[in-house]
């Protein structure tokens, strides 16, 4: 198997997509770790099954349609698997596996049978103590753009992910890489205002733009720079009820072409106006776990 990543739009060649089959109903309040989810469990309209398996078919064949190889991880029962960018992300020709909370450990067991194919010295685990997702992770060639929680209140949040010894390491093995840390706001009770990873507001989009939710970012002078590496007129900007909505995780199958929510239609007709072509379903339920496109995919190889 070849990986093969450098950057978040180049041609996708392959990729694994996450399951909702068996995800283990609705969670107690108490199994929760997200904002968005714990929301809709109070409010009784946490997603159902068959509606979050029908949306990831539904993106499956977007991506069959564009040639894309896709993978799935095998079934755990009760499990919950349709967040796959969590557990591992790929960086250059190394997969990198995440230490993800201890209720999601299991999920990596599903992918084992890809790593069957790839030879020890390409895959990297990490310490312990070195927290990092993949949704906390975007790649811009030679910049590793990193979102983390470095306040010494870390352990009371819940939606807090990445460390600064999970950046430490990244920088270890990547060393000809820039490593730009940004430094995310967190809330365990309001999806406005907590940024579960960097995903959620920060995303490339073809070869020159950016959708950016300023409010996401703790540090001015690490958005400014964020900014200024794209253009001010490059970037779209969305407010705190659209990043809740999660607009900022949409999908590029290529330069030219993304995956995104028919919902987002302010944020599709930009990249329209700007020669995006733009494949639209419907990921509503899904994005209920506070989780979108992006989150759900884990690509293997890109071509540049």
């Amino acid at each position: 198997m070849t990986l093969s990543v450098t950057n978040e739009t180049g041609n996708l060649e392959s990729v694994i997509v996450g399951i909702a089959n068996n995800n283990g109903g609705v969670p107690d309040l108490k199994n929760v770790y997200d904002p968005k989810s714990r929301i809709n469990i109070i409010k009784g309209t946490y997603p159902e099954e068959n509606n979050m398996v029908g949306e990831l078919n539904n993106f499956v064949s977007i991506l069959n349609s564009y040639n894309v190889d896709v993978y799935r991880p095998k079934l755990i029962y009760n499990y919950n698997q349709i967040f796959i960018r969590d557990i591992g992300f790929v960086i250059d020709d190394k997969f990198v596996i995440s230490n993800v909370l201890p209720a999601r450990s299991k999920e990596i067991d599903a992918i084992n049978y890809l790593f069957e194919n790839i030879p020890n010295e390409f895959i990297i685990s990490l310490p312990n103590d070195a927290h990092i997702e993949g949704g906390d992770v975007i790649l811009n060639y030679n910049k590793i753009y990193v979102g983390a929680y470095v306040k010494r209140d870390y352990s009371d949040y819940v939606t807090a992910r990445t460390n600064l010894k999970g950046i430490e390491i990244l920088k270890n093995y990547f060393p000809d890489k820039e490593v730009v840390l940004l430094e995310l706001n967190k809330s365990n009770t309001d999806p406005k205002k907590n940024i579960l990873h960097l995903d959620c507001c920060f995303q490339p989009v073809g070869s020159l733009y950016a959708i950016i939710h300023r409010e996401g970012f703790s540090d001015s002078s690490q958005l400014n720079d964020l900014i200024n590496d794209f253009g001010s007129d490059n970037c779209f900007f969305i407010d705190s009820a659209e990043m809740s909505e999660m607009m900022c995780n949409i999908f590029s199958i290529n330069k030219s072409t993304v995956v995104s929510d028919i919902r987002f239609q302010r944020l599709n007709n930009w990249m329209i106006s700007r020669g995006i072509k733009v494949e639209t379903l419907s990921f509503k339920e899904i994005s209920k776990q506070e989780g979108l496109l992006r989150c759900s995919t884990l690509p293997l190889n890109r071509s540049s």
